[in-house]
Formats: structure tokens, C-alpha cells, sequence
């Protein structure tokens, strides 16, 4: 058996079970609020749905490369099941500090699960080239950071919780898109970072399920649930319609691609992510999620061709024009909404309080972005010290390095 196998048999495990061990501890004492953990909610069906999108959906969302599948999903659970706990204990010991007010139970549950959103999408970026011991730090730092700039937002900005949590998409698009940068590009003529037909298919499976269950990830913690669940709905139905128009007419012979389709069709839940408990006019909700799926394929375009190649970013499963952009279009939407809103309302007379919005939700985007960058960037040098046993470019994209697959070797 080769070294590096036994290098990771004598990390990883000791590495999982010494977190599950400090959350065991954490669990055993009895944070703040553990005695009503278990009072009664009707938090569960919605819970059920984010956590069927988040694990399932994600999980095989990330399935494009076509020896890379068992690590996919396999890594993406694990992920997952740790950053949850994770999130819990942080959020328990900011309770603990007085920083919050304490939230138990399925709420906080609830909250952990979305915030793993953020580590899925940056997973997206590093696909293939991080090893398991190099996953789990990332979702740890990760989860950390983005929950203490969550907190930042809701103190100093005073943004509205569930509207702190809708940032995910931004902070883990690029926080992914950082680390990436500082791991070596694959070398030239490695063929294990295509997709095959199936593949896709597995990858398109995923796509849908986070297709379906988005409304209920946009409206779990909103106050406006029925508008939220709708204008989200509507803006994925028109971004998916403008998806498969788009992908016919950008293709050279007029064919659909499975890559447009595969990202674009998401597009609208996170344009409208921000502003789907507060639209009022369903045709708003609908021009959202067309303009999405139109920053999503003309964005991948741009982005492959020019800005990754000069900025040197291996964005594996295309994870910037997937969720950054449109993240980007919905905060400057959620502007130009709230100032268009409350200048009505006012009758555009009291101008200072129209400066005083803009700067809040300005506040947050810059926040939460220069954020989620320069940590990342910190982040992927931190993944790469030898203590973490990087792996070597010939073994990116790659099952079998991990996993006891014997017939990867023929081919998957």
C-alpha cells in the first residue's frame, strides 16, 4: 500500500474523532438553552427540505468530474455532518459571551444546516484538489468566519438575521474562489477534469432537487413566508425557461449544453435570495431570475476565457458565475428595490434616511465579500503547509486516491 494511503489513515481519523469528541464535551455540558433543545416546533417540514438540498442536492450537484464522484458526495456528507456541529457550538459560545440572544433547538438547527451552504459552494471551487484532512479544516475556519461576519451584519449594520444568513451564497462563492488560488493548476494534458455523460446526469440530479426545495431555503426564516416561497418559485421557473433559451443561442450549432443548463437554472433562487420576503409584484421576482440566468451563461463565458486564466483561478465546478454573480445582481438589486420602496413610501422627501439604507446594505455586501476573500486567500495558504499533506497535481480529480474503487482504474 502506498505511504500516502497510511498518511491519511493516521490523520483523518484521528482528526474526525477529535472533533467529535469536543462536540460530544460541548453536547455534555449543557451550553446555554440545552434544556429546551427539544421543545416543540413546526420548524420540521422546512427543516427537512433545506436539509435534503444542502446534503442530497448539493451533494450531487458536485458530481461533474468523471473519476471524482465517490468523493463528491461522500466528502460533501461528511463535510456537512461536522460544519453542523461546528456551527452549533460557535453559536452556543457567542450565547455564552452575551454577544446574541440564545436561539435553540430546530431554529438553530436550522440556521447550522443553511450556513453549510457557504462551505458546499467553496468545496465547489477546490473540487478534486484538497485532500479530506484539507476539506475539514476549510469547513471549520469557514464556518467560524462566516458566522462571526453574520454576526458583524446583524450588530454594527443591524441587518435582519434571516437576511444575514442569504449572504451565504456570496461568502462561499468567494471564499471558495480565494482558496483556489493559492493550489497549483493542474498540469498540462491531465484529462481527469472532464464530465461524462453520466456524470452530468448525476449532476443535473442534484441540480434539480436544489431546484425544488430553494423556495423553502429562502423562506425558512422569513417573516413573509407565503411571498417568499412564491417570488422564489417565479424566479426559478423564468431563470430555467431563459436557461435552455440562452444555451440554444450561445451554442456554436444550436444545441443546449448540459453545462448552461446545469448552473443557470439555479440562478434565479440566488439573485432573488435576498429579496424574496419583500417583493410585492411577481413580474420583479421574474425579471430576477432572468437576469441571473443571463449574468450566469454570458458570465461563464467572460470568466473562463479571461478573468480565470489572468487571475489564475481553478474554478472547478464553475462555482463564480454559478452563485458569486449572482449574488452580486441580487445585493444590487435589493438596493435599488429598497431605495426605489421606501422613496415611494416617502415621497422622496427624506433623503437621509434613503442614504442611511444604502449604506447599511452597501456595508454588508462590502463586508461580507472583502471578507470572505482576503480570509480565503489566508485560508488556501494555510491548506497548503506540509502539515496537511497537500497532494501532488497528478493525483487531482481523482477517486481512487481515497477510496477502495478498484474499477476507477479501468474507468469511470
Amino acid at each position: 500500500m502506498p505511504s500516502r494511503y497510511l498518511n491519511f489513515r493516521c490523520s483523518v481519523p484521528w482528526l474526525i474523532l477529535l472533533l467529535q469528541t469536543l462536540f460530544l464535551i460541548h453536547s455534555f455540558l449543557g451550553f446555554p438553552g440545552a434544556a429546551d433543545i427539544y421543545s416543540p416546533s413546526n420548524f420540521y417540514p422546512e427543516f427537512q427540505d433545506v436539509n435534503h438540498m444542502v446534503l442530497f442536492g448539493f451533494g450531487f450537484f458536485l458530481m461533474v468530474l468523471r473519476r471524482y464522484g465517490f468523493s463528491s458526495t461522500g466528502f460533501n456528507f461528511l463535510l456537512i455532518v461536522l460544519g453542523v456541529q461546528c456551527s452549533v457550538l460557535v453559536e452556543d459560545l457567542w450565547v455564552l459571551l452575551r454577544v446574541q440572544q440564545n436561539e435553540v433547538g430546530m431554529r438553530s438547527l436550522a440556521k447550522a444546516v443553511m450556513s453549510m451552504t457557504a462551505v458546499v459552494i467553496s468545496t465547489g471551487a477546490v473540487l478534486g484538489k484538497a485532500n479530506p484532512v484539507q476539506l475539514i479544516v476549510m469547513t471549520l475556519v469557514e464556518s467560524i468566519i462566516f458566522y462571526m461576519s453574520r454576526c458583524i451584519n446583524r450588530t454594527f449594520l443591524q441587518v435582519p438575521e434571516h437576511l444575514t444568513l442569504m449572504h451565504v451564497h456570496l461568502f462561499g462563492a468567494y471564499f471558495g474562489l480565494a482558496a483556489s488560488s493559492r493550489f497549483p493548476g493542474p498540469p498540462p494534458g491531465l484529462d481527469k477534469n472532464r464530465s461524462t455523460p453520466k456524470s452530468d446526469l448525476f449532476s443535473m440530479l442534484g441540480t434539480v432537487f436544489v431546484w425544488v426545495f430553494w423556495p423553502s431555503f429562502n423562506s425558512i426564516l422569513a417573516g413573509s413566508k407565503r411571498e417568499a416561497v412564491l417570488n422564489t418559485y417565479l424566479a426559478l421557473a423564468v431563470s430555467a425557461v431563459a436557461a435552455f433559451m440562452l444555451s440554444a443561442l450561445t451554442s456554436k450549432d444550436g444545441k443546449f449544453r448540459m453545462t448552461h443548463i446545469h448552473s443557470a437554472v439555479l440562478a434565479g433562487g440566488v439573485t432573488i435570495s435576498y429579496t424574496a420576503h419583500s417583493i410585492q409584484h411577481p413580474w420583479i421576482a421574474m425579471i430576477l431570475g432572468l437576469l441571473g440566468s443571463v449574468i450566469t451563461i454570458l458570465g461563464s463565458h467572460c470568466l473562463q476565457r479571461c478573468f480565470n486564466p489572468a487571475l489564475k483561478l481553478q474554478d472547478t465546478s464553475g462555482v463564480h458565475f454559478t452563485f458569486g454573480l449572482p449574488a452580486v445582481l441580487g445585493a444590487v438589486a435589493a438596493v435599488v428595490l429598497c431605495v426605489v420602496q421606501r422613496g415611494i413610501e416617502t415621497q422622496w422627501n427624506n433623503l437621509s434616511s434613503l442614504g442611511y439604507l444604502i449604506f447599511v446594505d452597501l456595508g454588508a455586501f462590502c463586508q461580507t465579500i472583502s471578507t470572505a476573500l482576503i480570509t480565503g486567500w489566508i485560508t488556501g495558504l494555510i491548506l497548503n503547509i506540509k502539515l496537511l499533506k497537500a497532494v501532488h497535481v497528478s493525483k487531482y480529480f481523482d477517486d481512487q486516491f481515497y477510496w477502495e474503487f478498484p474499477h476507477l482504474s479501468v474507468g469511470f
